[in-house]
């Protein structure tokens, strides 16, 4: 009876062990796009410090300092880039779509606020003025609005 238990409890055990290997193979694509993506990166990473730690070679700075000012150099730029990743996703996939549905709708709130095709004068009940007839009487000041005051 023991040796029925082990023997069941052992091939449990190389079940779940079995799984925990196929579990692994779920996260090699994803560890296959960071490697493509985290090499070049790394490698622009490089280009961008290089000349910075040049310029601090040729200043006498000590070769530690200049690695350690290099190694944050790096990192700062990563972070900036991983910042700038971040920021391009949220606009890309979040303030594109507003702002494109915003204007789409303003071009299409115009287009049906429109009457008659843009000819809304001929339609009004009142007859447009003859033309020999006197002009309105004038109301409200008729001096300049400024009244003497220097534009400038």
């Amino acid at each position: 009876m023991w040796s029925a238990i082990r023997w069941l409890a052992l091939r449990i055990a190389a079940i779940r062990w079995l799984f925990k290997l196929g579990g692994l193979a779920f996260l090699l694509p994803i560890a296959f796009l960071l490697k493509t993506i985290g090499l070049p990166l790394l490698g622009i990473l490089s280009i961008l410090a290089l000349p910075v730690l040049i310029l601090l070679f040729l200043f006498g700075l000590p070769i530690f300092l200049v690695l350690i000012f290099g190694s944050m150099l790096m990192g700062l730029i990563g972070t900036v880039l991983t910042i700038g990743v971040a920021a391009i996703k949220i606009g890309l996939f979040v303030v594109l779509p507003i702002w494109l549905a915003w204007k789409v709708s303003g071009k299409v709130w115009r287009w049906m606020s429109r009457k008659d095709g843009g000819d809304s004068g001929t339609t009004g009940t009142t007859p447009p003025p003859a033309s020999d007839a006197p002009p309105p009487p004038a109301t409200g000041p008729i001096s300049d609005p400024t009244d003497g005051m220097d534009p400038a």
